[in-house]
């Protein structure tokens, strides 16, 4: 474990015990004080399943995405140069702040929103949602929180990408980040949603971390 990350740990324990669970990622980003390499998980580039799905996906301008909890803007940007139109929200006004200074051209709609608190006309609003390991740097009850709110954008027919670490049945454990298992990434089905795609793979860290790369639909009907 790196001392970054350790440092991550202590920052989200300390505001769990003040009852303020979400409140670390603001000081988190704040602390990083617009310098990218002091945000230790930034891959300054778009996820590659994400680009693969795009390539095999692209959009006309005519449909919308959102980006959930959209860090420094990588994934996000990625999705406008598919040709869609994309909204991209997080959290913490920190990060917002540097995917603007990022991208200051850029097309996307970059917003401070929570994913608990979100406006009133996001629902069922977005043809492409896509959610890369928000729920597992969550715990307790607002993983499902989370992962209800992100069907909750999905417009009728549209899609959610999800994207986060795996694990075995069982084996999650209780260490920031917690991934997910089969069982947990299945709550995506139970709150109304179409398997479209799954994917189980490795990725190029050394050691490797085992990943999930799912799309779920909301059908046309029901």
């Amino acid at each position: 474990m790196s001392d970054p990350h350790r440092a991550m740990l202590r920052l989200a324990a300390a505001y769990a015990e003040k009852g303020d669970p979400t409140g670390w990622f603001e000081e988190f980003y704040a602390q990083a004080g617009g310098d990218i390499e002091k945000v230790y998980w930034a891959d300054r580039e778009a996820s590659p399943k994400l680009l693969a799905w795009l390539a095999r996906h692209p959009g006309d301008g005519s449909q919308s995405a959102v980006a959930v909890g959209c860090g420094l803007g990588d994934d996000a940007e990625a999705m406008a140069a598919a040709g869609y139109r994309v909204t991209a929200f997080d959290i913490s006004d920190s990060a917002i702040a540097m995917c603007r200074a990022r991208y200051p051209d850029s097309v996307v709609d970059y917003r401070i929103a929570d994913l608990f608190a979100l406006p009133e006309n996001w629902p069922r609003a977005f043809d492409l949602v896509y959610e890369c390991n928000t729920i597992q740097i969550l715990v307790g009850e607002l993983r499902l929180m989370a992962l209800k709110a992100i069907v909750g954008l999905v417009a009728t027919d549209g899609a959610v990408l999800v994207s986060c670490r795996s694990c075995d049945d069982g084996a999650q454990g209780d260490v920031l980040p917690i991934p997910l298992d089969r069982r947990e990434i299945g709550g995506f089905v139970r709150a109304g949603m179409v398997e479209d795609e799954f994917a189980a793979y490795d990725d190029e860290q050394d050691p490797p971390v085992a990943h999930f790369f799912a799309v779920y639909r909301r059908p046309a009907v029901g």
